[in-house]
């Protein structure tokens, strides 16, 4: 299970309870290359594909040549590349990025985005969790992860502010998105697929935000539209995540099960 941009393996606990508490699944969720608790960059040029080749390397220490692959934003983005290096049983993209050509609005809307948002990590930084209980900050908060305006809960979005504050990747990602193309060869998707997208994404708002992929990716790929949620829907709905991912994992499991 994979982790949006800013954040870390914090985003999946409670889906990640869920499902392990089934009996059914095995579950692994990593913090990614330079981000809050994980590995730091090797390089400051942090390619998309030394995030995939950090995931493969903990996916071969535990023994797993595949696995059903969740991915959220970043994650997505490195969940549709692992799937492309023959190490997906499945494919959850929820909300993914990578979807825009080498040039396109999308792409640099979407750093845009983030750069405006830069000052707000600054503050946040010096503040840390104390700068919720300013004015207005809480709503600033959750503006970009969740679609109702109360946002996750209190113990998630403080996470969520370490998390972001503490990101050694901000810039490194975004210079290589502004430099690097999104995803490509989506045509060529060899594992069952599913497409999760969010009605309150304000990140990659519906439906130019996922367009890219409709457009690129096999018909056999299945969309699911979950309306009222943000676009990290697990801290605000983990219940319906933890189903959507469930039901998928059940309809395409093959004997040996584990969640990736």
């Amino acid at each position: 299970m994979l982790h949006p941009f800013l954040c870390s393996q914090n985003v999946w606990n409670t889906v990640a309870g869920q499902l392990a508490d089934t009996g059914r699944f095995e579950v692994y969720a990593p913090t990614m290359l330079g981000h809050h608790g994980g590995r730091k960059s090797p390089t400051w040029m942090l390619h998309t594909e030394l995030l995939v080749d950090d995931v493969e390397e903990r996916m071969d220490r535990l023994g797993w040549q595949t696995a059903h692959i969740v991915g959220n934003s970043l994650g997505g983005w490195v969940a549709f590349e692992l799937e492309r290096r023959g190490r997906a049983k499945t494919l959850t993209a929820i909300a993914p990025a990578g979807g825009w050509s080498q040039h396109s609005v999308a792409k640099y809307e979407t750093v845009l985005k983030f750069i405006v948002g830069g000052p707000a990590l600054i503050a946040a930084r010096l503040l840390g969790p104390r700068i919720l209980q300013l004015p207005f900050a809480r709503r600033i908060a959750t503006l970009p992860v969740s679609g109702p305006a109360h946002g996750p809960a209190e113990a998630d979005l403080r996470d969520l502010v370490e998390d972001a504050t503490h990101c050694h990747a901000y810039l490194q990602l975004l210079v290589k998105t502004l430099r690097m193309p999104g995803l490509l060869e989506l045509a060529s998707l060899g594992a069952p697929t599913q497409l999760v997208v969010c009605e309150k994404d304000r990140v990659f708002p519906a439906p130019r935000g996922h367009r890219y992929f409709l457009k690129h990716m096999p018909d056999s790929v299945e969309v699911i539209e979950l309306d009222g949620v943000g676009h990290i829907p697990m801290l605000e709905a983990p219940d319906r995540i933890t189903e959507v991912i469930a039901k998928f994992v059940d309809q395409h499991a093959t004997q040996h099960k584990a969640i990736g």
